[in-house]
């Protein structure tokens, strides 16, 4: 594999002089060459969604156009299943089990819903007023929306801003993270298939600091939504607040798993491997706190470890691989450093906190699932993210103090209860300081159900409804129906 990715913009395939090599985690090795992006092609760029909001056919197609539209793009996702899933395994590290059976068909699906019920989504609101006047509430597009994507869920984030965006009617330039732009260039092909006028969807590759400034502050952008890490979403904020604009963040976690003493362990110990070393950990809704409650920590702690032990590392290719390497060598040490700094301050390693040995992976990011555990609640680790296969376990006695240490971090996002007793568990559940709250399960993300998280995990919801919602503004309508056309504003001076 060895790609040429042009830019799109304003509806054409666009090469720049500033090429990026992009790299395979797994071995390495390059595996195509993507179009950077300078000031010049941002600035073609956001003219380009200016021009088609303001001018275009877009914002006025009837909502019929817009679903068939909408729906092409989730036919071409299907249709070129297999090579996006091969594209986002080779360039994010993700096993190919996890992309073909989760990252893309969950793309599709998010602009299939949201084709079916954006319509139900705009209706517009009639509201009862005093006086002689009649009023209605009407959801309208914003206009050019900016959408930042990170590097651990490149398509399948593109897929819930884009589906939601173009729905409103709005106008987009899309940035995805420049670590693993494949999908979203791939993603412009398909669009650009689909027929959609130019300057509608425009993609353009560069890193953050090269763009970000000139992208975020610009007058003409009416939204920034943005998914990365709070230290990039503290510079957005920065850069947007330079002409004033909607925002979505959604931005990191620190979630903790409250286990308690009445689950299937089994079923606890398996789920709870998967809420923290799927995709390596590399998730904002990674549990990388456990808290076991006391009646079966030592059974769960021995179980868990020696599970954990047991996930087959391998190259993302291979079916049979359960986890695959962290994104870039430079991520890999600051894990290593994140667990160095705990084990000097007390804390030990049961399972992992090193590279692994087998010489096929020498060449890949890879690190082996980690299990600490005597981590004090003060230490880095156990408040900051990681964003890696490291997890911390913990005891606890009552179900108040693991409400306590659930909400210990300023992060927000999500957590989840294993009980069978489902009424404490949706009592804890209003206590726990999360936008989403699993119970006895773990990573149900549902196209009818808003996502995002409180505190320092952000602002703003995407999917559902509320998300939906949140690429609309609202404006009210008032008509005046005073007899014989005279408002009382009309005698205030009574000229």
């Amino acid at each position: 594999m060895n790609l040429k990715c042009p830019l799109y913009i304003n509806g054409q395939f666009i090469e720049t002089a500033e090429k990026q090599n992009i790299i395979n985690p797994s071995t390495g090795k390059v595996i195509a060459e993507s179009s950077h992006a300078s000031v010049k092609e941002v600035e073609l760029a956001i003219s380009a969604a200016r021009e088609a909001f303001d001018h275009g056919p877009w914002p006025h197609f009837s909502l019929a156009e817009r679903k068939e539209f909408i729906s092409k793009i989730a036919q071409g996702i299907l249709a070129n299943a297999g090579e996006l899933a091969q594209l986002e395994t080779h360039n994010t590290g993700k096993p190919i089990k996890e992309t073909t059976f989760m990252d893309i068909p969950s793309s599709a699906k998010t602009f299939e819903f949201m084709a079916d019920n954006f319509a139900a989504y705009l209706h517009n609101e009639k509201v009862n007023i005093p006086e002689d006047a009649q009023a209605k509430i009407v959801s309208e597009a914003i206009g050019v929306v900016v959408l930042i994507v990170p590097w651990n869920y490149p398509l399948l984030i593109a897929c819930w801003k884009l589906a939601s965006a173009l729905a409103a009617g709005n106008t987009v330039i899309l940035k995805p993270s420049s670590l693993t732009p494949l999908t979203a260039l791939e993603l412009a092909k398909i669009i650009h298939q689909a027929g959609f006028p130019a300057g509608v969807v425009n993609v353009i590759n560069a890193t953050g600091a090269k763009i970000g400034e000139h992208l975020c502050a610009d007058k003409r952008v009416d939204m920034v939504s943005f998914t990365g890490s709070n230290e990039t979403g503290k510079q957005v904020l920065q850069y947007s607040s330079k002409n004033v604009k909607k925002l979505i963040m959604e931005l990191g976690g620190k979630s903790a798993n409250l286990i308690f003493n009445d689950v299937d362990l089994d079923v606890a110990v398996n789920s709870s491997l998967t809420s923290i070393f799927l995709n390596q950990g590399q998730m904002c809704t990674a549990m990388s706190r456990i808290f076991v409650q006391e009646g079966i920590y030592d059974n769960f702690l021995a179980s868990f470890i020696e599970k954990a032990k047991r996930i087959k590392l391998g190259l993302a290719d291979n079916f049979e691989t359960q986890m695959g390497p962290l994104i870039t060598d430079a991520q890999r040490k600051k894990v290593i450093a994140y667990i160095d700094k705990a084990k000097a301050e007390g804390g030990q390693v049961l399972c992992g906190g090193k590279i692994p040995e087998d010489a096929e992976l020498k060449n890949g990011y890879f690190f082996e699932p980690t299990v600490l555990v005597d981590v004090g609640a003060h230490l880095h680790i156990a408040k900051e993210e990681v964003f890696g296969p490291v997890v911390l376990v913990h005891k606890f006695s009552s179900p108040d103090e693991a409400v306590a240490l659930a909400n210990s971090v300023d992060f927000g996002l999500a957590a989840c209860i294993w009980s069978k007793d489902l009424s404490l568990a949706q009592d804890l559940a209003k206590k726990i300081n999360a936008g989403t709250v699993w119970i006895n399960t773990y990573g149900m993300f549902y196209n009818q159900l808003p996502y995002g998280g409180f505190k320092q995990s952000g602002f703003g919801k995407e999917l559902g409804r509320h998300g939906f919602l949140e690429y609309t503004r609202l404006k009210n309508i008032i008509i005046d129906q005073s007899q014989a056309g005279k408002p009382l504003v009309n005698y205030w001076y009574g000229f």
